[in-house]
């Protein structure tokens, strides 16, 4: 029999993921004395251990590798006994900087082809946009305030299919140098294509250094776009609440029509893990991926830093060598970018991170990138980059919630989904689907979760949690609400000086 560290999971209390793992995770609160048993293996508890946390099942000594995943996680800081819980007081990092990286193609990777539909907004570029919103973004922060004054004025205007009208905010867009404000200009200006957006207003101050002028070279044709610099006209409110019911008057018009679902593209975005996101909800959005990319869509995995460790991997699932190299240069400038700021490439997991059983960044990147799925990675993305083809890709970005998820949304992600086993109510620039790793937060927090994924404890597969995950993606695509998407917002990638 095919092992399967997930079945009969109501008569164990714990799981070890892959057969030769050193560790198991434990399904409930242990007490010492208690059977920590599982699918191939039974033994006490040594002592407590908190649902989500590992138990070592075997004597492990100082200095050897640990394994969860079927890879290391880290090294024994200590004498580990059978039994006893493993966290941070017996476990550290062994992850090292700037790797050079060998291409070992992995066979296989191909995904079941698959086909359906979703109903969504046919836009000039040929892209679909899953929303019909009229957007305002301030191209500096300077005018914040005037963008979220003209949206409340307009708001009343609203009519047809728009869905609404949202002002974004930001700090940025001037004082800036070098790539961090080339890196912002292409972000903002992907974001004023962005297919969810039915039209935008593109608001400026007028000296600012990314201002609509010198925005304009990255903007391409767009007959939704409008501008206003507001140091130009006398009453910079009334002529911005003139030109979005303009907008709102022409994008009302728009109707859904039934478009094949190789048109998604979805962005992949895991916050607030705990110790069951890599079991039960990253697999899930990774049995989803696979689904979307077997539909000829696309899916954007992002996050370097929560890469580091477990990159081998995806690089071995790269189509080809060139990809590799970007992938693998993407990874080591990420690192690079640690070491040039005096920081260690491993310190990532957060308080909430350790709180709910992840120890390292090398444990936390192995339950991280599941939510790739089995699909071969395609295609490697600078940060702001657009997708141009379909397939998995690699997105460069950090791993903060917010900055990361905006930048799937500049990348073309219609739709983002998000994995949390500790709960949250972040919403970003595009419907962003939370997706709970465990039934407690779903239960405790409905306003926050979409999808309670904790069902994969209790004889749900991964592969049905990864299609009925796939189907909510498809009834959000044709315009089902998200928790929280009345509260849209963004964040840039801040990087080099401040003037």
């Amino acid at each position: 029999m095919a092992y399967n560290p997930l079945m009969n999971t109501q008569a164990f209390t714990a799981i070890r993921i892959a057969p030769g793992d050193d560790v198991a995770v434990a399904l409930r609160d242990l007490a010492p004395g208690d059977i920590c048993c599982g699918h191939d293996f039974s033994l006490p508890a040594a002592q407590a251990v908190a649902a989500g946390h590992k138990v070592a099942l075997r004597a492990i000594v100082p200095g050897e590798r640990v394994c969860k995943y079927g890879a290391p996680i880290g090294v024994a800081a200590k004498a580990i006994a059978r039994g006893e819980w493993v966290h941070t007081h017996n476990l550290r990092s062994d992850l090292g900087g700037v790797q050079a990286y060998q291409w070992r193609a992995s066979p296989g990777g191909e995904v079941a082809r698959a086909s359906a539909s979703f109903s969504g907004f046919m836009r000039a570029d040929g892209r679909v946009g899953v929303r019909n919103g009229v957007w305002i973004l301030p191209t500096v922060g300077c005018v914040n305030e005037r963008a979220a004054r003209i949206a409340a004025a307009a708001r009343p205007f609203v009519h047809g299919s728009v869905d609404a009208v949202t002002a974004f905010s930001h700090p940025y867009g001037c004082s800036q140098m070098a790539e961090d404000q080339e890196a912002f200009r292409r972000a903002l200006a992907a974001l004023a294509g962005h297919p969810n957006a039915g039209g935008v207003l593109l608001l400026g101050l007028g000296c600012e250094n990314s201002g609509i002028e010198q925005l304009r070279p990255y903007l391409g044709a767009n007959p939704r776009l409008r501008t206003l610099v507001c140091q130009d006209v006398e009453d910079e409110i009334g002529e911005g609440v003139r030109l979005v019911r303009e907008l709102i008057d022409e994008a009302a018009r728009d109707v859904r029509e039934t478009v094949d679902a190789s048109r998604l593209v979805v962005g992949l975005k895991c916050g607030g893990s705990d110790g069951f996101s890599g079991i039960t909800a990253n697999p899930a959005i990774g049995a989803c991926s696979d689904w979307i990319v077997g539909c000829g869509g696309t899916s954007v995995l992002t996050e370097v830093p929560e890469m580091f460790g477990a990159e081998e991997a995806l690089f071995a699932r790269c189509c080809n060598r060139e990809t590799f190299e970007k992938a693998a240069a993407m990874v080591n400038g990420f690192k690079e970018y640690f070491l040039s700021n005096g920081m260690a490439v491993d310190e990532n997991p957060s308080p909430g991170n350790r709180a709910g059983g992840i120890t390292t960044l090398a444990e936390k990147a192995l339950g991280c990138t599941q939510k790739s799925g089995t699909a071969p990675v395609c295609g490697v993305l600078a940060y702001g980059e657009p997708v141009r083809r379909s397939g998995l890709h690699l997105l460069c970005a950090p791993g903060n919630d917010l900055v990361s998820a905006s930048a799937l949304a500049f990348s073309g992600a219609q739709i983002v989904l998000f994995s949390t086993g500790r709960g949250t109510p972040l919403s970003g620039p595009v419907p962003t689907v939370k997706i709970a790793s465990n039934s407690q937060i779903a239960a405790r927090k409905p306003g926050w979760i979409d999808v309670d994924a904790g069902s994969v404890l209790r004889g749900e597969t991964v592969a049905q949690a990864g299609e009925r995950l796939f189907r909510h993606v498809l009834a959000v695509a044709s315009g089902a609400p998200v928790k929280g998407e009345e509260g849209l917002s963004m964040a840039f990638w801040k990087r080099g000086v401040t003037l």
